[in-house]
């Protein structure tokens, strides 16, 4: 059996809490969103993986494997600093944008990425599956 590719490796309890916090101080309109959605699709020998990641360029991405955990990284700059007080309002959000998925039984050197109209797909290949080997035992 295969481990899917979507198991955070955050310390969610204590952003759990902060997001709650949040939501009954500035209710559900004023929350800010620190990570991006994304799909998962089992296509049978590997999974798709969509990121959500709107206006952000290709260059603005990062993609980072290590001890077997997928980390994307995404930063907005903020714009023309010097005219940040004419807004009337801005929900537009800049800074960093970041989330880490399991790579358990995925070929991680064989992983590929896309991106193309606000959407960064990654093909993850699933390894092969381990069968246990039998062999026969001569009886004397």
């Amino acid at each position: 059996m295969y481990m899917l590719p979507y198991a955070h490796v955050n310390n969610t309890g204590l952003t759990n809490l902060f997001d709650e916090l949040e939501r009954n101080i500035f209710g559900e309109s004023g929350r800010r969103t620190t990570v991006f959605n994304t799909d998962i699709k089992d296509e049978g020998d590997h999974y798709v993986l969509q990121a959500e990641l709107p206006g952000f360029q290709k260059e603005d991405l990062d993609l980072d494997v290590k001890d077997g955990i997928l980390t994307i990284s995404a930063t907005h700059t903020q714009e023309n600093e010097e005219n940040k007080d004419n807004y009337v309002c801005r929900e537009r959000r800049y800074g960093s944008f970041q989330r880490s998925f399991n790579l358990e039984n995925i070929q991680e050197d064989n992983i590929s990425a896309a991106y193309d109209n606000g959407v960064l797909e990654l093909i993850l290949p699933k390894k092969e599956a381990v069968l246990p080997q039998s062999r026969k035992i001569a009886i004397q």
